[in-house]
């Protein structure tokens, strides 16, 4: 046997392998991680609608709607350190500003998820779109490694750029059949519908910032924030055009200390208490604005 036909055989016997074990349902058990590289989870159905949340909070719809997102869930555990993991954390998070909202009264409120469920990134936002959400509060914990001294909170909001880009993609993909901040764009031509949409979004990028300013003010000597508090991202859950939108960073979960505490009951409640105080300080100048 030729060289040529033993290097081409070492090549694709990996190949081959994993294809048959793809073919038999089988995956590749990694005796040091203690798992397995195939993870399997359903995915809806091209096409199919997803099922929206209970809201929650009084039976008005005059009433402002919170959406809060915990992120990550299911087979997706976000960062993981030690006993720790960022998907647990977050609910917990998620779960405690709820209930603060809906023992304070006057605000609907309404989770992306409830459970250890595996939610697509894209469809986030479009939960609090389709549910008319006056809010949308994203919960996630981040990592720096093995740099376990590093800490805080951070406050990330939809950066200049990527809201231009996403009002104009937002505008093309709806082709003139949606309604964005109460206009139906479905009368008026492609331009226009740019343009709106780029008016709305960058409505909403001003009311994104307030309410992370509010976060910021409100937290103060409550929570602990990362020398670079505020920041702008690219966040795909960020994007939707007529929907004030936040990203919360709350702590490093690669510090123990800090993923301690954002466990701990109190500090659930210390983080419910500061974005309770910050939602309602927001709606308030909302409704003097009107």
């Amino acid at each position: 046997m030729g060289y040529r036909i033993q290097i081409g055989l070492l090549f694709a016997f990996p190949l081959l392998v994993i294809g048959a074990l793809y073919v038999l349902g089988q995956s590749i058990p990694v005796p040091v991680l203690g798992r397995a590289y195939v993870i399997s989870f359903d995915l809806p159905e091209p096409g199919e609608t997803i099922g929206l949340p209970e809201i929650e909070g009084p039976d008005d719809l005059t009433r402002p709607l919170v959406v809060i997102d915990a992120g990550h869930g299911g087979p997706d555990p976000g960062t993981v350190h030690d006993e720790f993991n960022e998907k647990t954390i977050v609910l917990g998070l998620a779960r405690a500003l709820r209930d603060r909202l809906i023992d304070e009264g006057g605000i609907r409120v309404a989770l992306t998820r409830d459970d250890d469920s595996f939610i697509v990134l894209g469809e986030r936002a479009e939960i609090a779109r389709a549910l008319g959400a006056d809010l949308f509060i994203s919960i996630h914990a981040d990592s720096a490694g093995d740099q376990e001294a590093v800490e805080g909170a951070s406050i990330y909001t939809l950066s200049e750029t990527a809201s231009s880009e996403a009002a104009a993609r937002f505008a093309e993909r709806e082709n003139n059949a949606d309604v964005v901040n109460g206009v139906d764009l479905s009368s008026t031509d492609e331009a226009v519908n740019a343009i709106l949409v780029e008016l709305s979004q960058r409505r909403t990028s001003g009311n994104s910032a307030e309410f992370a300013s509010l976060i910021e003010r409100e937290g103060d000597g409550v929570l602990r924030f990362h020398p670079q508090a505020r920041r702008a991202a690219a966040l795909a859950v960020l994007r939707a055009p007529d929907v004030p939108a936040v990203l919360f960073e709350a702590g490093f979960v690669s510090n123990p200390d800090e993923a301690r505490a954002l466990a701990s009951a109190e500090g659930q409640e210390q983080f419910a208490e500061v974005f309770a105080r910050a939602i309602r300080i927001y709606f308030a100048r909302q409704s003097n604005r009107e």
